[in-house]
C-alpha cells in the first residue's frame, strides 16, 4: 500500500513494516472536494489526491500476512466512500537505501468525478480548508497533521507549507 496523505500518519490497518517510498507519474495535490471526511455537501472541504504527472514521496506499507483482504476492504470503505479515487497498483521505489521497486496499491484521483477540484488558486484552497469540517474532523487539522508528518519524514511540500503558513496567520489574526 502507498500512502501519500492521511494514510501516512493514520493508516488504520495492521502492517508488518513501512518505508519511505517514491511514486513516479503522479503528484500530491489538494485536488479533491471532501463531502464526508473533511467537509459536507453544503460546505465541502479539500483533501489530497494523487493527480497525474510528476512524482510523490510517501510511505509504502507491507500489510501483515493474512490481513491483505481485510486491509483492502478497509481501504475501499475509507477511501472510496464517493468513488472519487481510482484504485491502481503502481510501482514505487523504496527510499530506505535498498532502492527496491515494489508494486503498491494506491488511489489516484478520478479527474472525471464531480469532486475533482483541479488546480485551485492558493486563496481558494485556503478559503475551503478554513471552512471544511466533516466526520473525521476539521480540514485545517488534516492539512496541518499531514504537513507535520511529511516534515518529520524529511519531505518538504511547498503547497502544503504555503497553505499552512496562511492558516497560521489566519489563526493568529483571529
Amino acid at each position: 500500500m502507498f500512502g501519500y496523505g492521511s494514510l501516512m500518519w493514520r493508516p488504520g490497518f495492521p502492517f508488518a513494516e513501512s518505508a519511505p517510498a517514491l511514486l513516479k507519474g503522479a503528484h500530491r495535490a489538494l485536488c479533491v472536494y471532501s463531502v464526508v471526511h473533511r467537509g459536507t455537501h453544503a460546505q465541502p472541504g479539500l483533501v489530497l489526491g494523487l493527480d497525474r504527472g510528476g512524482a510523490c514521496r510517501g510511505v509504502a506499507f507491507r500489510v501483515s500476512d493474512g490481513a491483505e483482504d481485510e486491509t483492502i476492504a478497509y481501504l475501499r470503505e475509507r477511501e472510496q466512500v464517493t468513488d472519487v479515487y481510482v484504485e491502481a497498483v503502481r510501482p514505487v521505489r523504496l527510499l530506505d537505501g535498498t532502492g527496491r521497486v515494489l508494486k503498491a496499491l494506491t488511489y489516484l484521483v478520478d479527474r472525471n468525478h464531480d469532486q475533482y477540484a483541479g488546480r485551485l488558486s492558493l486563496e481558494e484552497q485556503i478559503r475551503i480548508v478554513l471552512c471544511g469540517k466533516g466526520q473525521a474532523g476539521g480540514n485545517v487539522e488534516y492539512v496541518m497533521k499531514t504537513l507535520r508528518h511529511l516534515e518529520e519524514t524529511g519531505v518538504h511540500d511547498d503547497l502544503l507549507a504555503g497553505i499552512a503558513a496562511h492558516l497560521n496567520q489566519q489563526n493568529q489574526g483571529s
